[in-house]
């Protein structure tokens, strides 16, 4: 073990139980489509090193591992499992949000949430639960099921449950494309079995009885440039399409998990409903009051 190297053992002392860290190894190399010389020249390392560490002929230091996780993009979470794995002990914090070593990515992720509106926006972690939600996103959501807003609430099984929105979403069949083949991606990135649950479950969704099908486009079929989501609401139809924003400097495994999906108006009839449906709060209200009075003045 090299020098000044710390690692965990169980009570027998051996390394704890699970996959061998060669095999996960191998599964990340295979997952980024890499061969052993792919990875080898990535991480400036020999092959023969590459296939050694893999077959468990060689032991990798705690660096070894963290440089080879880097080269693989793997995830922050599992970059612990793999130093578990081989014994170390995890270097990578996970805080929830409202501890206070989060205060400052919490009022960031708020400030964002807030800047958004009148538009809707939300917080959710790695299986797509909702963490935080501006006030654009609750006006959306009239008649959905009290059991499926009960938390942890999952804004994809919200999106398209015949109970949630998936009978007010006039595209439907593409926006349930849409939906799968993004999760699709992101098990193939992180082979996540929860995320694997929750696409097998999505898939069995009947298509809603109450479907407002407004003709706004069918699977496979992309007339534009992004696919909206189109949703019929009591002010009428809203035509949205959404950005997704991470922490791109992230070492805290909750904070690298955490995205913010943003929707922004794809047409200005949407932009005015939205405006209408979400009046200024009342400091807001109060200063564009103070404005137009100067105006008169």
């Amino acid at each position: 073990m090299p020098h000044g190297t710390s690692q965990t053992t169980g009570r027998n002392g051996r390394a704890p139980a699970g996959p061998p860290v060669g095999a996960l190894l191998r599964s990340w190399r295979q997952r980024r489509g890499l061969s052993q010389l792919d990875l080898a020249c990535e991480a400036d390392i020999s092959t023969r090193h590459v296939s050694f560490l893999e077959t468990g002929r060689s032991q990798p230091s705690r660096g070894m591992l963290i440089h080879l996780a880097e080269r693989l993009d793997v995830p922050l979470r599992d970059r612990n499992a793999l130093l578990v794995a081989a014994g170390f002990a995890p270097v990578y914090s996970e805080h929830s949000l409202d501890n206070p070593a989060m205060e400052a990515a919490r009022k960031a992720v708020d400030l964002v949430l807030t800047g958004h509106e009148p538009f809707p926006a939300l917080a959710v972690d790695r299986h797509w639960h909702l963490l935080a939600a501006n006030r654009a996103v609750a006006p959306l959501l009239e008649g959905v099921s009290a059991e499926l807003l009960a938390g942890p609430v999952n804004v994809l099984r919200l999106s398209l449950h015949p109970d949630g929105l998936a009978g007010r979403i006039g595209n439907w069949a593409q926006w349930r494309e849409h939906v799968l083949s993004r999760l699709t991606r992101q098990i193939e990135t992180s082979a996540d079995p929860v995320l694997v649950a929750l696409r097998s479950e999505l898939q069995g969704y009947p298509a809603p009885a109450s479907f407002l099908d407004d003709g706004g486009g069918e699977a496979g079929h992309h007339p534009d440039v992004v696919v909206p989501l189109r949703l019929h609401t009591s002010v009428g139809l809203l035509c949205l399409f959404s950005t997704t924003t991470v922490f791109g400097t992230a070492v805290d495994v909750t904070l690298s998990e955490l995205a913010i999906e943003a929707f922004f108006p794809a047409d200005a009839e949407t932009a005015e409903r939205l405006r209408m449906q979400l009046p200024l709060p009342p400091r807001e209200r109060e200063g564009a009051h103070a404005e137009h009075g100067k105006g008169e003045g």
